[in-house]
């Protein structure tokens, strides 16, 4: 027998993961970091949940993009006044904020919208290699841990019997007569 199963908000889990972005394509160190804050590498996924991990993305500065990419790639911001467009490219950009340049690129591969921005909030980046999540790290390994050594239940649990009714036989058999 299929059955689809739900979860409810005490079951899910969230664990950290750390990604070192030193040398990496900013491409591929995104994609990655944007499907473990989706919570598609879990069995449990759903699209319409926010179930997935916190990500900690290190190293942002010594991300690499390929080909002309450096000079073609712009990131533009407004002000919100006529005339307030400002474009950096991706050589200034990463000049200036290394970390910026590895947001755009993974919140751009989340739903818009309020999912997206409640799984956005998961994200940290830090143009070094230090970051002050280590302990969250520590915690999160060890939970892993203990779900590994935990059984897991493959089929559900049937619901207990009925007791039988307790019915006298001899009025039974005056009542078919």
């Amino acid at each position: 027998m299929n059955t689809t199963v739900r979860m409810k908000a005490s079951e899910i889990y969230r664990d950290w993961h750390v990604i070192d972005a030193a040398g990496r394509p900013l491409g591929r160190v995104a994609t990655e970091a944007a499907i473990l804050l989706r919570g598609k590498h879990k069995p449990t996924f759903e699209p319409h949940l926010d179930d997935g991990d916190f990500v900690i993305i290190i190293n942002a500065s010594q991300v690499r993009v390929t080909g002309k990419k450096a000079e073609q790639m712009k990131y533009h911001r407004h002000s919100g006044y006529p005339g307030g467009l400002r474009t950096r490219s991706y050589t200034d950009q990463m000049a200036r904020f290394p970390e910026r340049v590895l947001e755009q690129a993974v919140r751009g591969m989340l739903p818009k919208g309020p999912l997206g921005e409640a799984v956005g909030k998961h994200l940290k980046v830090y143009k070094g290699s230090n970051h002050p999540h280590q302990s969250q790290v520590i915690g999160s390994e060890r939970a892993r841990a203990a779900r590994a050594a935990t059984p897991v239940v493959t089929e559900p649990a049937k619901p207990p019997r009925l007791r039988p009714l307790a019915v006298p036989q001899a009025q039974h058999q005056a009542v078919e007569e």
